[in-house]
């Protein structure tokens, strides 16, 4: 689809090149292949004219435009410019974006981004995003969110950013990682640009004013504009575009100076009708003052409804410099007072606006007037899910004086909470350690303990166990006291100390059931159930997952539900029954949707993910889990990488190495201390089924000497097995001896990293390691029953897997009978592996059964593959063709590239011509 040429020149002047991209970046987006561009400049370079004249490119060729303008001061309400696309588009943005009933920002932006898409229909949408330097933060993660799925929507983003702001320096590089993002800079005029903006002056004249200005457009405009009304002194001229401006304030009335400067403390939008009223005169006495401002140059009237917009954001701030303090904040309170009085029914949207203009008058003894504004939009703004916004506006209100300190402890604990929500765990635990510091009773000081999540960070859990044991120092109440013991055996279990963990939980349990406070059973059931690890501990763990749910019943409380759902669901897969598991799966769900937010969510994730790996549905694990680690990462990035990347290497076992897998094998990496043996030896797997075998090498000798292992008492299994796949890779037999002894204990069990990857019966281990040691009889038994026990458990890929280790084994005893056995059992082998795309066995099954590979070193499958590739099919296409999944297809794609040592799929083909020759 091609973008049509606007009838006659484009109305702006200079800007060929980068209308020319941007039709073209138009014309893609339109045919499907999304764009974030991102016009860069400083300040009056002319974005937003360009961004206009997109507009109307795009109108013209039946695309859909949107805009959305961020406030050039602070007191917008949360996601203000999504808010107007919204709007422009015919949504009800109150609505998508009130928060209300989920937690879940996850949920709320890919509401955004639904709405974009289908918006865009078939004709393509241009969202036009202006000033994003001073988007509220809430609102640039949308675009973030947005931007990374762009490449596959017929939508184009345009957003402007003004150069040497602070927040352009942090946003650009995090924009501009986006697949489909652009960037688009903006420089000053040259000599023969600035001549074409003043058409009656000299060349000599054009050159002064290029070097006064630097070529900047707006400044050019201010110029002709002074020599047009004779201010213009060429021996004097002006430094800065808010010198003409300020000097031309001084040429208009004194009433007409009075209503602009007003306008300017509302922002750089303002309504007709709220200007008159904060200036105490009636609407038709500013009618004649507004259009002396829109002849001077200051403002233009948006619409027909009294809307008015100063020319530029420097001209608004050049208007509010020329005020005097005094009036300054005069025009401050007045402007509260209205919107206080004008909303006062609902001030939901104009809580943020008021507490701004609060703000200013704090420094003149309304402090505590300002906190209350400040505090009530912080409020709304965590309960919209706007966190980041929330979390400035509490440490804005406790900068304000006097504050009492019971008051600051209350303050701090709400900034803390917002601040974890935001992902900001640092700030989260600052906050905490202030409210502690201020707090003025037990309670508050139990309170501010409390604030702080344990999570695999020292730092932060060596202030939260200080913090709790503090609080538990001066705190007599039991519910309180139960609760805090339950955060300290949770910062207990990621120290590693299961002993005290076992007698903290214990106590907080026993406190919790006599306070009868929800809560804190609550709390302290989940604590006790991270004392119960391991197939050890799965009965208990049941027992509290009743108990969890019986609280549930009774209190009608949705967390208890998710909490006693994950607990069954984990202790299900891993006593290996997996159509159980999957029937509970949607209660979970259920509990989950009426929850909300973005740790819940990601819980039913990982477990869904895991469940779904485990029953051979590999496409739908990866899926799932990237779509949890998505949700959790903003929130708390270990445990979201730690369970997205364990999920990744059990699957890299069956269907290879994704992306994502790969680039966690090669790069560098530091894992969280507690998690440091258990990510070392899981890495070392990793990088074996990657084909880096010295890398692997490395990773399991960072582990360090066994004896010096530290494994979390829930992975202890998964860490035996992974190091002894690793040890059988690795030919590193003493270790693969002494592994096998450890792993002996675990027979019957199947291996679980607590509901986030499985790994099929922990026989499948133990006979994989006996035929790398030679123990071939050993090996047979184990792998029989590992056979015999996936199959029971639902997990065919496993079965598949068993069964090649059981065939390899059985060929290399060579025993009686054993080569009828091994050809049976790898038949049923690769059929499995056929039909569940386990890419990683497809090739070494097909070796077991004698059709090995051809002379070209492909399998046949992938000679198969070739050939289609040679005919111009797509994966898709390929994968219906061979009734594959398209990662499958893929898969073979790749594999024939590095086989054949080529780059491209024309290659493939001509290499399948020549070979059908």
């Amino acid at each position: 689809m091609s973008t049509p040429a606007r009838g006659g020149a484009e109305g702006i002047v200079g800007r060929e090149r980068e209308l020319g991209l941007l039709r073209s970046w138009l014309d893609a987006a339109r045919n499907g292949s999304g764009r974030l561009v991102l016009c860069s400049g400083e300040a009056g370079i002319g974005k937003t004219r360009l961004a206009q004249e997109l507009a109307g490119i795009a109108l013209a060729a039946g695309a859909t435009v949107a805009w959305g303008r961020c406030v050039e001061t602070e007191g917008a309400p949360a996601y203000w410019p999504w808010r107007q696309v919204l709007r422009s588009l015919g949504i009800n943005a109150d609505r998508t974006l009130s928060g209300e009933g989920t937690e879940d920002r996850f949920r709320l932006f890919e509401d955004i981004v639904q709405v974009v898409e289908e918006m865009a229909g078939h004709d393509g949408l241009v969202v036009v995003l202006d000033d994003i330097h001073r988007a509220d933060e809430d609102s640039v993660l949308v675009l973030r969110h947005l931007a990374d799925q762009l490449s596959g929507m017929p939508v184009l983003v345009l957003a402007t950013v003004r150069d040497f702001e602070p927040a352009s320096t942090r946003l650009m590089p995090e924009l501009l990682r986006a697949p489909s993002a652009e960037r688009l800079a903006l420089k000053g005029f040259g000599v023969p640009e600035v001549s074409e903006q003043l058409p009656d002056a000299t060349t000599e004249e054009a050159r002064q004013v290029h070097e006064v200005t630097g070529g900047n457009p707006l400044f050019v405009r201010e110029v002709a504009r002074a020599m047009t009304d004779g201010s213009w002194r060429p021996d004097r001229p002006p430094r800065t575009v808010l010198d003409i401006v300020g000097a031309r304030l001084d040429r208009i009335s004194p009433d007409c100076r009075r209503l602009v400067q007003a306008g300017a403390i509302i922002g750089r939008d303002f309504q007709i009708g709220l200007l008159a009223t904060t200036i105490g005169r009636p609407v038709d006495d500013c009618l004649p003052l507004i259009d002396e401002a829109v002849a001077f140059g200051f403002v233009d009237r948006v619409n027909d409804s009294g809307d008015y917009r100063f020319v530029h954001a420097l001209t608004r701030d050049a208007v509010e410099a020329s005020l005097a303090t005094a009036d300054r904040a005069a025009l401050h309170r007045a402007l509260a007072e209205v919107l206080e009085a004008r909303f006062a029914e609902d001030l939901s949207e104009h809580l943020a606006e008021i507490a701004r203009h609060r703000a200013e008058l704090a420094q003149y003894g309304e402090g505590e007037t300002a906190r209350l504004w400040m505090v009530r939009a912080a409020d709304d703004a965590v309960r919209r899910l706007a966190y980041e916004e929330g979390a400035r506006l509490y440490r804005a209100a406790l900068a304000t004086t006097p504050l009492p300190a019971e008051e600051r402890s209350r303050i701090q604990v709400a900034l803390g909470r917002a601040a974890y929500l935001a992902g900001d765990l640092q700030g989260c635990v600052t906050a905490a350690a202030a409210a502690a510091e201020a707090a003025q009773s037990p309670e508050q000081k139990a309170e501010a303990a409390l604030v702080v999540e344990a999570v695999p960070d020292p730092g932060i859990n060596a202030t939260a166990k200080r913090l709790c044991e503090e609080a538990l120092a001066i705190t007599d109440d039991d519910a309180l006291r139960a609760r805090l013991l339950a955060q300290r055996s949770h910062l207990a279990f990621y120290d590693g100390e299961q002993e005290r963990l076992d007698v903290l939980s214990a106590e907080a349990l026993d406190l919790a059931r006599t306070s009868h406070d929800i809560h804190a059973l609550m709390d302290a059931l989940r604590a006790r159930q991270e004392a119960c690890p391991g197939p050890a501990g799965r009965a208990e763990r049941l027992e509290l997952a009743s108990e969890m749910l019986s609280l549930a019943q009774r209190t009608n409380s949705a967390r208890a539900v998710m909490w006693g759902e994950l607990w069954r669901l984990d202790a299900l897969i891993e006593s290996g029954q997996l159509a159980a598991a999957a029937e509970e799966l949607p209660t979970l769900e259920v509990a989950v949707k009426r929850l909300g937010g973005p740790v819940s969510a990601w819980h039913h994730d990982r477990v869904a993910a895991c469940l779904a790996q485990a029953r051979g549905r590999y496409d739908e694990a990866a899926a799932i889990a990237r779509r949890g680690f998505d949700r959790m990462r903003v929130v708390e990035p270990a445990p979201a990488s730690g369970a997205y990347f364990a999920l990744l290497i059990s699957l890299a076992g069956h269907v290879g190495v994704s992306e994502d897998a790969a680039a966690f094998a090669r790069q560098a990496f530091d894992p969280p201390p507690r998690f440091a043996t258990m990510s070392r030896l899981s890495r070392s797997y990793l990088q074996l089924c990657a084909g880096l075998p010295d890398e692997a090498a490395a990773s399991y000798r960072q582990a360090g000497p066994m004896e010096t292992w530290s494994l979390p008492a829930f992975f202890v299994l998964p860490g035996y097995v992974y190091a002894a796949l690793a040890c059988a890779g690795l030919g590193r037999h003493d270790d693969l001896a002494v592994l096998l002894e450890r792993l002996e204990p675990f027979r019957g069990e199947h291996v679980v990293g607590n509901g986030v990857a499985f790994m099929g019966p922990a026989e499948l281990a133990l006979g994989r390691a006996a035929a790398a040691l030679g123990r071939f009889d050993a090996a047979i038994d184990d792998l029989t029953t590992a056979v015999r026990q996936a199959e029971s458990a639902g997990a065919p890929g496993f079965v598949a897997e068993a069964e090649f280790h059981l065939a390899t084994a059985l060929r290399a005893r060579n025993a009686a009978g054993d080569r009828d056995r091994a050809l049976t059992v790898a038949r049923d082998a690769d059929r499995l592996v056929r039909s569940l795309g386990m890419t990683a066995y497809a090739d070494r099954t097909a070796a077991l059964l004698g059709t090995g590979e051809a002379p070209n070193g492909l399998s046949p499958r992938e000679a198969e593959v070739a050939a289609l590739v040679a005919e111009g099919l797509t994966n898709r296409q390929i994968a219906e063709r061979l009734v594959l999944s398209e990662r499958t297809a893929q898969n073979h794609v790749q594999h024939i590239l590095t086989k054949l040592g080529f780059a491209t799929r024309s290659q493939i083909a001509a290499w399948s011509a020549r070979s059908d020759r």
